[in-house]
């Protein structure tokens, strides 16, 4: 499977190292957000990585959602549920919580499909930041603190028509946020094609904190500084 130099398995224990945390976030994502840096202080394991885990490890099913309940850090021991409901919970052993998971419809047991999906879905979350959130900030005329940018995955769902397809393709379709104060929350609605068939749907959402008034100087920087840390691979 793609996906299993990212990540140890020992019976229904997973753990993840912040160099596979890193490389995952850079090699198959794209996401260069300095907070998946090894050594980063306030380093956290990519949610996509997470999201990418539960899709390897229980198969993907044709209606999903992902809802994120705290940041993973380096090596924590998490525990995979031995059975897999329409409902269940990612939690480390001392039953802090991580991510929250619920599923309906069939299940595809395809590691080429799910591979598939998992590949095609990161690369539209890799371009989200300098492609989607900086033309939304310069919209809304806010953006995040330059200084310390960050931005929080929230949540992410889906739906299936069939798993009719052996590669696939994300489309935003819309974009919205909503400001209150210096929080905003970020919503994207995408097509998911193959073939230039729709074959499904879905939201992911973000959330912005410590926003300001939008500087396009300073935006361009962020814009710099990320495009650079690509060059220095």
């Amino acid at each position: 499977m793609f996906l299993s130099p990212y990540y140890n398995k020992q019976n229904q224990s997973v753990f993840i190292s912040a160099q596979q945390a890193s490389d995952f976030a850079k090699r198959v994502a794209e996401d260069f957000n300095p907070i998946h840096d090894v050594g980063a202080k306030r380093f956290c394991v990519p949610g996509d990585l997470l999201f990418a885990l539960v899709l390897t490890e229980y198969g993907l099913s044709q209606s999903m959602s992902f809802k994120f309940a705290g940041m993973v850090g380096d090596g924590i021991e998490l525990t995979l549920p031995a059975e897999s409901h329409n409902q269940f919970t990612i939690a480390d052993v001392n039953e802090k919580q991580y991510l929250h998971v619920e599923r309906d419809g069939d299940i595809c047991q395809c590691d080429v499909q799910t591979a598939a999906f998992i590949k095609s879905y990161v690369a539209f979350s890799g371009l989200n930041f300098i492609h989607v959130l900086i033309p939304m900030m310069k919209e809304y005329n806010v953006m995040i603190n330059p200084d310390r940018p960050l931005v929080i995955y929230e949540s992410m769902s889906f739906n299936l028509h069939d798993f009719d397809f052996d590669n696939i393709d994300l489309h935003l379709t819309h974009q919205h946020m909503d400001i209150n104060g210096k929080r905003g929350d970020v919503t994207l609605t995408f097509e998911l094609r193959t073939h230039d068939r729709i074959i499904g749907s879905g939201t992911k959402t973000l959330v912005l904190s410590g926003l300001r008034e939008y500087q396009e100087d300073k935006a361009q920087q962020m814009c710099q500084y990320y495009e650079s840390r690509k060059e220095t691979l």
